[in-house]
This record gives C-alpha cells, sequence and structure tokens, in this order.
C-alpha cells in the first residue's frame, strides 16, 4: 500500500472522538483510494507504540470484526461508554461522522 494512503487512514482513525465509532468503508471513502480491505489491513498493521485509537474502526454490520483483538477492542469501546445490543451492535447514534 502506499505510503500516502496509509498516512491518510492513520490521520482519519486518529480523529475518531472517544465513545464514536466508524466502520472500515466509511473511512476507506474519506481517502482517495483505499477499499475496506485496506483500512483492515492498515488496522492489523499498525506499528508497536502508534496510540491510534484503533479500536473504533469495525465493520459495516456496525460489530466488531472477528480476529484476535476482537475482545480487546470490545472492552476498549464499552469503557469508552460504548453500548452492543443483543445482537452485538453498536447504536446507529454511535456512528462517526
Amino acid at each position: 500500500m502506499r505510503a500516502e494512503l496509509l498516512e491518510q487512514i492513520y490521520t482519519i482513525v486518529a480523529q475518531i472522538p472517544e465513545g464514536r465509532v466508524t466502520t472500515y468503508g466509511r473511512v476507506a471513502k474519506m481517502t482517495e483510494g483505499a477499499s475496506a480491505r485496506m483500512v483492515g489491513s492498515a488496522m492489523r498493521h499498525l506499528p508497536d507504540g502508534h496510540g491510534l485509537p484503533w479500536h473504533r474502526v469495525i465493520g459495516a454490520s456496525r460489530k466488531v470484526a472477528d480476529h484476535g483483538g476482537a475482545s480487546r477492542q470490545r472492552d476498549k469501546l464499552q469503557a469508552e461508554g460504548v453500548v452492543f445490543d443483543a445482537a452485538g451492535r453498536v447504536g446507529i447514534e454511535r456512528l462517526w461522522p
């Protein structure tokens, strides 16, 4: 992936407010050419010590994607006040932007 595209993705993710979430697809639409999969890949390959709120990026179904850090992601979101419904979805009112 081009460095410029990664920089765009990271800049967008850094702006997601605490207690809010966005989707891989929404981040992709804010870039100049990334796909939702590319955003997911960028989140999976964040450098150590990055400090980005990666946990605020979720799937289009408004659920935490099934991955190795899913439990940690869910815990971090809940600590920020994000509530999940019975089906594991985040309320639409929490979507950013």
